[in-house]
């Protein structure tokens, strides 16, 4: 048996209950209805990176050391994200929902679980080719403090530029992609003008409310980390946070199918996650 196999199987059903329990009761941090499989193979990954022998001394360390919460916080919810991410989808947003949003006086948009941004920085740039973006303002929220902080940044690795590019072009971009960003050395600095629209907090979809009236919300593939009871609690949080006949954009293996919510949206076309409130 491999050290990576022991340890997978080293993390126990009780272990990760002890550790869930000192998330919540020291930090605030409500992972258990989070889809356990998930939590036990994040943790499980994080004592192979940071070589703890047993489990004990990794929740010791949690208990003793508020920075590696951080740590331990950003490895249970990374979510890894690029730009123009599943290009079909921003062509629909691009080509049936730009035009609709074109007719709001103003647009609020909200980034919720939106990691790093780059899918924040894509809806900027899909906005500003509608010559939209001075008239609209993005909510980019995410439980990471650590993974927001890159937004007000703009600051990308250069060598993910191409996949980026090619992205754009799928989604029907008809500009030279680089005419948005800077490059130096090894990263790409965004155009300030795009972050200017921004506005970046942390916000805990598990227990934070919703702050304002949206016509456009994205929550790609944060949805499949949560069990039956999470999902419908946050799409119901969804729901209060959507103005009658918005936008709702989720993951491409996350539905709506079965939610309290259901009955009051209608899907734009199957196969693009993105749904409209009807009611």
């Amino acid at each position: 048996m491999s050290m990576h196999d022991k340890m997978e199987n080293s993390v126990k059903d009780e272990e990760l209950d002890l550790l869930l329990d000192e998330l919540f009761r020291s930090y605030g941090y409500d992972f258990t209805n989070y889809a356990r499989a998930s939590l036990k193979r994040r943790v499980s990954r994080l004592m192979i990176i940071d070589r703890f022998p047993s489990f004990a001394e990794l929740l010791y360390r949690v208990r003793q050391d508020p920075a590696y919460l951080t740590r331990m916080v950003e490895e249970l919810t990374v979510n890894v994200t690029e730009m123009f991410r599943d290009p079909q989808v921003f062509k629909t947003i691009r080509e049936e929902v730009l035009p609709i949003l074109a007719t709001h006086p103003f647009i609020r948009i909200w980034h919720a679980g939106c990691a790093t941004g780059e899918e924040v920085y894509s809806m900027a740039i899909l906005l500003d080719e509608a010559n939209l973006l001075h008239k609209s303002l993005l909510y980019a929220t995410d439980l990471n403090p650590t993974a927001i902080e890159n937004i007000r940044k703009g600051v990308f690795p250069i060598s993910e530029m191409k996949q980026y590019s090619e992205n754009y072009i799928l989604s029907g971009g008809k500009h030279d992609f680089s005419k948005y960003y800077t490059a130096k050395y090894n990263w790409a600095k965004f155009d300030d003008r795009l972050k200017a629209k921004m506005i970046v907090a942390t916000h805990n979809l598990v227990s934070d409310r919703s702050f304002n009236e949206f016509v456009l919300i994205f929550c790609r593939n944060v949805l499949i980390y949560f069990d039956k009871y999470l999902q419908d609690n946050v799409l119901t949080l969804f729901d209060d946070s959507l103005e009658k006949l918005g936008f709702l954009v989720l993951g491409s293996k996350e539905n709506l199918r079965f939610s309290p919510i259901a009955r009051k949206f209608k899907q734009l076309e199957n196969r693009e996650r993105i749904w409209r409130k009807v009611m």
